[in-house]
């Protein structure tokens, strides 16, 4: 008889697990607007420029040796740029990447690339002449041997 003949429907504890399964997703919705509210409360703590609107007020520069020390946005980057946020009229520093940062790590990734391309080229090369070699030295064996 093939497997799974003469069943019909899930066993008794699979209806059981769908059905704690349900229940659980149920009540992981119900909760949803709890942990909403948690994240309403807590976004007083957060700069200003991650829950509104802000202009640049000054462009993404490198921190200064007091900046680096004093501040703690200039620690992620080494770069730092002075916001104003619409609604509440704050004046902030933000963190930035700068583009002369970002062309710096774009050609040491690039430079990375082309040396571990150059270093598997030369691997290539040196396993395809040893494989030159044996088929040689096989077809050689084989003509001595006529």
């Amino acid at each position: 008889m093939p497997a799974g003949a003469g069943r019909r429907g899930l066993p008794q504890g699979r209806h059981l697990c769908w059905l704690l399964c349900a229940f659980t997703l149920k009540l992981c919705q119900a909760e949803a607007p709890v942990r909403e509210e948690k994240l309403s409360v807590s976004t007083s703590n957060l700069p200003c420029w991650m829950v509104e609107e802000f202009v640049v007020a000054e462009e993404c520069a490198p921190c200064s040796n007091f900046q680096t020390k004093t501040t703690p946005e200039c620690g992620s980057t080494g770069y730092i740029e002075k916001i104003t946020c619409s609604s509440s009229k704050r004046n902030e520093f933000k963190s930035c990447r700068s583009a002369l940062m970002e062309q710096h790590l774009f050609w040491n990734f690039e430079g990375a690339v082309v040396g571990v391309a150059l270093i598997f080229a030369c691997l290539v090369i040196i396993r395809q002449r040893q494989l030159d070699r044996k088929a040689l030295e096989k077809v050689r064996k084989q003509i001595e041997s006529i």
